[in-house]
């Protein structure tokens, strides 16, 4: 036999994989500072290129939580957003159709109807409030390394995100944080030279609450592999 048993860690790793999800209410409770620190370390194995280990991280609790959700809404009202990193241009075809259906699922859940502008932009904000998070977790990389640090920090963010599941906490990572970068880079006083990935709010979910009732589907595998043995 080549590879893992199915029955060990392969298997332990579909399991984290086919439950984690994507926390958009937290219960208030902080995780403690001990849980936080192991799930830095496990995140910390995340390869890169070179093992640069690009990523740069600032964890929020407390009074620092509460400082940053309250000066970002207050930053969101007057200032337009100005991320590092460009967004899509635009979705078309397959990936279109696979955010229109996740954004359905979301708004439905919370009982946001087609053409609701005021709800939809209620929901919207909801993202610069943390969900009502304890912790953040703002992820930045190296100017110098370009898109390739960036993508090494998303090596990172996809292991921080495995971590929390496997230590039953809620996550949720957020392009949407670093659509403010000058305010973030000012706030945690980082140098101009370190670049905003994303944030990551995190903390115990809420699983009464019906946004979190709801998972995404994933593509079969003939839409995103090509076999060639010729």
């Amino acid at each position: 036999m080549t590879g893992h048993d199915q029955t060990g860690d392969f298997a332990t790793l579909s399991r984290i994989l086919d439950d984690r999800w994507t926390c958009r209410q937290f219960r208030p409770d902080p995780v403690p500072r001990a849980t936080i620190e192991q799930l830095l370390r496990l995140a910390q194995r995340s390869p890169s290129w070179c093992n640069t280990q690009p990523w740069q991280v600032v964890v929020t609790e407390g009074a620092g939580t509460d400082r940053f959700r309250k000066e970002l809404l207050e930053h969101i009202q007057t200032v337009g957003a100005e991320p590092d990193f460009p967004f899509p241009a635009q979705y078309t075809g397959a990936y279109r159709d696979r955010r229109k259906a996740c954004g359905l699922q979301l708004y439905e859940s919370v009982g946001v109807v087609k053409g609701d502008q005021a709800g939809t932009m209620r929901q919207m904000v909801r993202n610069f409030e943390l969900f009502d998070a304890p912790h953040v977790a703002i992820i930045t990389t190296e100017e110098d390394l370009g898109v390739y640090g960036a993508v090494d920090c998303g090596l990172y963010i996809g292991n921080f995100l495995l971590g929390a599941q496997a230590l039953g906490l809620g996550a949720t990572p957020q392009a949407a944080l670093a659509t403010y970068a000058p305010f973030l880079r000012g706030h945690f006083e980082l140098p101009a030279h370190r670049k905003i990935v994303a944030g990551i709010s995190f903390g115990y979910a809420d699983n009464d609450h019906p946004v979190n009732g709801f998972r995404t589907a994933r593509a079969e595998l003939d839409e995103v592999v090509t076999w060639r043995n010729d």
